[in-house]
C-alpha cells in the first residue's frame, strides 16, 4: 500500500530517467491519468498509453530524452503538497517555476491543471508538484 500515490508517480518517473529507461509503468488512477496528460501536452514525455488489467489499470509512459545530449527532458520533479503538509494557493499567489520555464500541477475545484491554466480561470487549489 502506497501512502502518497503522487510522490510514487513522480519517483517512478525520476528513477526510470536515472536508469535511462525508455518506458515506465505506473499503477493508474484518475489523478495520475490527468497528470500524465498534462505532461504530454506540455512536451515533457514522448507518449503514453492507458491499459486496463484485472485490477486498477496501468499507465505506460514513454520518456523523452534530448537527441544530442541523451539527457532527460524532465530535469526535476518535486512534490510540493504532501499528506503531512498540504500546500494551497490562490491564483495571485502562484509562484513561477524556473522563471516561467517549468510548470506547477494544481488540483482545483475545476479539475487538475497547470498553474497558468488555473491563473487564467482564476481558481486556486492544492499545488501538487513542480516540474521543469
Amino acid at each position: 500500500m502506497v501512502t502518497d500515490p503522487i510522490a510514487d508517480f513522480l519517483t517512478r518517473i525520476r528513477n526510470a530517467q536515472m536508469a535511462n529507461h525508455r518506458i515506465v509503468e505506473i499503477p493508474a488512477s484518475n489523478l495520475k491519468k490527468r497528470m500524465t496528460e498534462i505532461l504530454y501536452d506540455k512536451g515533457y514525455i514522448l507518449k503514453y498509453k492507458f491499459e486496463d488489467d484485472s485490477k486498477q489499470g496501468i499507465i505506460k509512459i514513454a520518456l523523452k530524452y534530448d537527441a544530442t545530449t541523451k539527457l532527460p527532458v524532465i530535469q526535476s520533479l518535486e512534490r510540493v503538497s504532501r499528506p503531512g503538509l498540504r500546500t494551497y494557493a490562490k491564483p495571485e499567489e502562484f509562484k513561477r517555476v524556473k522563471n516561467g520555464l517549468g510548470i506547477s500541477i494544481i488540483s482545483t475545484s475545476k479539475g487538475v491543471m497547470t498553474d497558468k491554466e488555473a491563473k487564467s480561470q482564476n481558481v486556486g487549489g492544492e499545488i501538487l508538484c513542480n516540474i521543469y
